[in-house]
C-alpha cells in the first residue's frame, strides 16, 4: 500500500497482512527514565494504576444502578441508557483535542486536570435533580476523563526505559479493568442500602481519593518537550487516518465489539432484576466481577496472534463472543452467566488484537491513530448502550441479542473481507517475483 500524501507530514500505512500488535515507540533509553525497583518507578505505577481506577470506575458507575435510576425517575431503560452513553460520547468527543493539548501543556498537568475535574463533577452527580441534568454532567464528566487515556500512553513512553515498558502500560491497563469492575461493583452494592444516589456517591468519593494519589504520587516529566499542535497539521494527519482502508477496518471492527458489549451490560442490569431471576441490586452488581476474564483474554490475545495470526484471532473472538450472545438466551441463571463469561472473553481478545493492529499500521502519528480508534470504541459504547436498551424495551432481552448478533456478523464480514484481500496481495506479490 503506498504512503498516504498528506502534504508537509507523511503518514506510512503497513497493508493487512503485516499490522500485528505492537506497543507504542518509545525513545532512546538514559539513566533518568525509570526502571522497575526504582522510587520513581514505583510512584509512578501506584499514580497510574489510581488514575486507571478512577478513570474506568467513573465512566461506568450508572451501568449497574440503571434498574434503579428508572424506577426512581420514572424513566424507560432507553432513557436511562444516556447516563451511560453520555459519559463515553462525552470521552469520544473529547480525547483527540485533549491528545493535543497534551502535547502542549504536558501528560502529567492533562491527566491531573482531567481527574481533578470529572472527580468535582462525581460529587455533583447524585445531586442531579432529574435525568436532563444527570445526564449533562455525565457528559462534561466523560469528557474531562478523555484527558487520562489521551495522555498516559505517551507519559510512558517519554518516562520509562523501553525495557520496563510493557510491565508500566501492564499496570495502567489493570487499573482500568479494575477500575471499570470496582465502580460498578460499589455502586451496586452502596445503592442496594441506600438507593443510587449514594452509590454514585461513592464512586465520586473513591475518584476523589485516585485523584490525591495520583497528584501526590506521580513524578515529573523529564522528558517531555512541548510542541504546539496546529489545527491543520492535526486535521492532516487525522485526515491520512482516515483514508487508510486497514485503518477504517480496523476502527469498525474496535466500534462493532463495543457495541455488543455496551449493549449487554447496558441491558444485563435489566434482565436479572426481572423475573424470572430478581436478584437484588448488590448482586446484579456483582455480576461485573466477569470483567475479570476480560483480563485473561486480553493477556492471551497476543499469544493467539502469534498461533492464529490477527486475522485468525479476530474470527475466533466473533465465535465466542457470538456464542455466548446465544448461550444468554436461556432462562438459566447459570447458562446467561456462562454467556457473559464468553460475550467478556470474546469481547476483551477483539478489542486487544484491533487495538494493538492500529499502532503496528502506522510508522507516524501514532498518538492520533490511537485516538482515532479510540473514539471508534466509545462510539460504539455509546451507540451499542442506547440502541441495547432500545431493542430491551421494543423485544425484550432476545431483542438485544439480535442487535448483537448483526454487530458480530459486521465484524465477521470485514474480517472476511481482509482476508480476502492480503490473499489478492500475497498472490500479486508472487506473480510478480516470478
Amino acid at each position: 500500500m503506498p504512503p498516504a500524501d498528506t502534504g508537509a507530514s507523511t503518514v506510512v500505512m503497513r497493508s493487512d497482512a503485516s499490522a500485528l500488535s505492537s506497543l507504542p515507540t518509545a525513545s532512546a533509553p538514559d539513566d533518568t527514565r525509570l526502571v522497575p525497583g526504582g522510587l520513581g518507578y514505583r510512584r509512578m505505577s501506584f499514580a497510574l494504576f489510581a488514575a486507571g481506577v478512577a478513570t474506568f470506575a467513573l465512566l461506568y458507575s450508572t451501568q449497574a444502578l440503571l434498574p434503579a435510576i428508572s424506577a426512581d425517575l420514572g424513566v424507560t431503560p432507553d432513557q436511562a441508557s444516556w447516563t451511560v452513553s453520555a459519559a463515553t460520547g462525552g470521552l469520544a468527543l473529547a480525547v483527540i483535542p485533549l491528545s493535543a493539548l497534551s502535547e502542549r501543556y504536558g501528560r502529567r498537568a492533562t491527566m491531573t486536570a482531567a481527574l481533578c475535574v470529572a472527580a468535582f463533577v462525581a460529587l455533583l452527580v447524585p445531586m442531579a435533580p432529574d435525568l436532563g441534568w444527570l445526564v449533562a454532567l455525565r457528559a462534561v464528566q466523560g469528557a474531562a476523563l478523555a484527558g487520562v487515556p489521551a495522555s498516559a500512553m505517551a507519559y510512558l513512553s517519554e518516562e520509562v526505559r523501553p525495557k520496563a515498558l510493557i510491565g508500566a502500560i501492564g499496570l495502567f491497563v489493570a487499573g482500568n479493568s479494575i477500575g471499570g469492575m470496582v465502580g460498578r461493583i460499589l455502586a451496586g452494592w452502596v445503592a442496594q442500602a441506600g438507593g443510587w444516589r449514594a452509590g454514585l456517591a461513592a464512586v465520586g468519593a473513591l475518584a476523589v481519593v485516585c485523584a490525591l494519589v495520583f497528584r501526590l504520587m506521580v513524578p515529573k516529566a523529564r522528558h517531555f518537550t512541548a510542541s504546539a499542535v496546529s489545527a491543520r497539521s492535526l486535521a492532516r494527519t487525522v485526515g491520512a487516518h482516515l483514508s487508510d482502508p486497514l485503518l477504517r477496518r480496523l476502527y469498525a471492527i474496535g466500534a462493532l465489539f463495543m457495541t455488543v458489549f455496551g449493549a449487554v451490560y447496558t441491558v444485563i442490569g435489566y434482565r436479572l432484576a426481572e423475573a424470572p431471576f430478581s436478584l437484588p441490586q448488590g448482586v446484579v452488581g456483582s455480576i461485573f466481577l466477569i470483567y475479570l476474564v476480560g483480563t485473561a483474554s486480553s493477556a492471551a490475545a497476543g499469544r493467539l496472534v502469534g498461533r492464529m495470526g490477527r486475522r485468525g484471532a479476530l474470527y475466533l473472538a466473533v465465535g465466542t463472543t457470538t456464542s455466548g450472545l446465544l448461550l444468554s438466551v436461556s432462562s438459566s441463571l447459570v447458562a446467561v452467566l456462562a454467556g457473559l463469561v464468553l460475550i467478556t472473553a470474546g469481547f476483551f481478545a477483539g478489542h486487544a488484537v484491533a487495538s494493538s493492529a492500529v499502532s503496528r499500521a502506522v510508522t507516524h502519528g501514532r498518538a492520533q491513530a490511537s485516538a482515532l480508534y479510540q473514539t471508534a470504541y466509545y462510539v460504539g459504547s455509546s451507540v451499542g448502550g442506547t440502541l441495547g436498551a432500545l431493542a430491551f424495551r421494543a423485544a425484550g432481552w432476545d431483542g438485544t441479542v439480535v442487535l448483537g448478533l448483526v454487530a458480530m456478523v459486521a465484524a465477521a464480514s470485514i474480517t472476511l473481507y481482509a482476508t480476502r484481500r492480503a490473499l489478492v496481495e500475497r498472490r500479486v506479490a508472487v506473480a510478480r517475483r516470478a
